[in-house]
């Protein structure tokens, strides 16, 4: 049927003619088309010229076989890239955003480990799909004397993350993600945690995200608008108390151990801290050991201070000098027998040597006291009690 054109009031056209629209075809000689292959390889012919030597690449088994060797050639000069995208390329553009884009709050240098890693979970979370959420997840610690394990799911994890997290947002004044009753009996994160996954009344799914990043977000705006002196705030664990600024640091410190744990369920590759936030976290630990070895002294599980004298606070005792190896690495004094004590090189006993992921790991309770890679050297009662201190400080 002929054609209606607007331009024409919707009067017909008449029909085209096939044949005499298309271009003739070219007709080379032998020698042109041979010279053609190269350009023909790197698609570099025009149609018509494509067109002519194709049809003699049918006709010309010495031209097929050089076009064949060409077209060879041309792909090892330009290896097909893959479509899907890099997955560690969100990683590094976080990374590389957070060091060079100047925010116009600052967050405070003591919270700026925990706004990175809650950023970088984030990030993971947001790549994988919904079935993933419900994915097996067995979160790991040492309980003082053994390894031990909870089974959970991705979305637990998170749900885990988000009650510990509301520590620190009730110690700033903001709302627990635990209500009535349940707040006030749940004094501990793993109490917390237990708590929050009974009252739920089906499993956590995706939508545990939109809490915890808001929470976390609202966190990090809080004390980038309260300033330096917030840092200085108690936050209870229950048993125990850290300031803000280092709760905040064992806050990043958990996110990422957790990210690596979802990261591993879910087959998704998670790079460590950067090294100044690994620094910062390896520090906390190595601050916290005295009291650590004091508190499993007391319990029967480290070697008792008999035959010793107890060194007043503040006075240099012996002391076992922690060696973190790689990024963010440095030297730590841990005084041994009192916690008011100070590190001392004059009066140092043993020297343990680790890789500062591994110790981390280790401070995670995901590797053993025994099985810690550690190069050591001297009393070696008392780099056991550390190795085992370091591992105490783990917990769900």
């Amino acid at each position: 049927m002929p054609r209606a054109s607007v331009e024409d009031s919707g009067r017909p056209l008449p029909e085209l003619d096939e044949a005499a629209s298309r271009p003739a075809p070219l007709v080379l000689e032998h020698p042109v088309l041979k010279a053609l292959l190269g350009a023909w390889a790197l698609a570099a012919c025009s149609a018509a010229e494509t067109a002519a030597v194709e049809e003699h690449l049918g006709e010309c088994g010495s031209c097929a076989d050089e076009a064949l060797r060409l077209r060879g050639a041309v792909g090892l000069l330009h290896p097909v890239e893959p479509l899907d995208l890099d997955p560690g390329l969100r990683t590094r553009v976080l990374t590389g955003s957070f060091g060079r884009r100047p925010p116009r709050i600052p967050v405070p240098g003591w919270a700026t480990p925990y706004d990175a890693e809650t950023a970088r979970l984030d990030a993971l979370l947001q790549d994988i799909g919904d079935a993933e959420w419900h994915a097996p997840v067995r979160l790991r610690w040492f309980d003082g004397r053994a390894p031990t394990s909870r089974r959970t799911t991705v979305a637990g994890v998170i749900a885990h993350l988000l009650t510990v997290d509301g520590l620190v947002a009730t110690a700033l004044g903001l709302d627990d993600p635990l209500t009535g009753e349940t707040a006030d009996k749940a004094a501990n994160p793993a109490a917390r945690t237990e708590a929050y996954w009974r009252a739920s009344y089906f499993p956590p799914t995706r939508s545990i995200r939109a809490p915890w990043r808001e929470q976390s977000h609202t966190i990090v705006r809080t004390v980038s608008f309260t300033g330096t002196t917030t840092g200085k705030r108690a936050v209870s664990y229950g048993d125990f108390e850290l300031p803000l600024h280092d709760a905040m640091l064992d806050r990043a410190f958990e996110c990422w151990v957790h990210a690596e744990d979802i990261a591993d369920a879910v087959d998704y590759p998670y790079e460590p801290p950067a090294p100044r936030s690994l620094n910062r976290m390896i520090d906390l630990a190595a601050r916290m050991l005295p009291a650590v070895l004091a508190e499993r002294r007391r319990h029967g599980l480290a070697a008792p201070a008999e035959g010793r004298h107890l060194v007043p606070a503040g006075d240099p005792g012996r002391s076992l000098r922690l060696e973190i190896e790689g990024h963010g690495g440095g030297e730590w004094l841990i005084p041994l027998d009192s916690p008011g004590a100070v590190g001392s090189a004059e009066r140092e006993v043993a020297h343990i040597a680790l890789d500062g992921v591994e110790f981390c790991h280790l401070a995670a309770g995901h590797v053993s006291p025994e099985d810690a890679a550690a190069g050591q050297l001297g009393d070696r009662e008392a780099i056991r009690d550390v190795l085992f201190a370091t591992a105490s400080l783990s917990r769900m």
